[in-house]
């Protein structure tokens, strides 16, 4: 089984900033859905969709990294935002939104 992570959002709005959080290119673009990673268990892709988001993300993406501090600068450099910190049971996690207020969380690996 695979896992397709499909971002709804306005595409035009994020067409740099999660080809540069993921570092990899678009492998596609059509109209309607640009593909930014796949392989054989994974598809990542954003889909246009008419307006944004209104309230809170049920689903999210967690991402990890060895250097959470690093990482997180790094999406902020790329134009994310830190919503906010948390910690807890011993586990560090940082909450950002993605230029078009997509909420992700950036936590250590481990």
């Amino acid at each position: 089984m695979a896992l397709h992570v499909g971002m709804v959002t306005d595409r035009r709005g994020l067409s740099e900033f999660w080809p540069a959080a993921w570092d990899k290119g678009i492998v596609s673009d059509d109209s309607e859905c640009v593909r930014l990673h796949s392989d054989r268990d994974l598809l990542v892709s954003r889909q246009r969709v008419s307006g944004p988001a209104t309230g809170k993300n049920r689903v999210h993406l967690d991402l990890s990294t060895k250097d959470r501090a690093a990482g997180v600068g790094r999406l902020v450099g790329f134009g994310a935002s830190v919503v906010e910190e948390h910690e807890a049971s011993g586990k560090a996690w940082t909450v950002l939104a993605d230029p078009d207020c997509n909420v992700f969380c950036v936590g250590a690996e481990g």
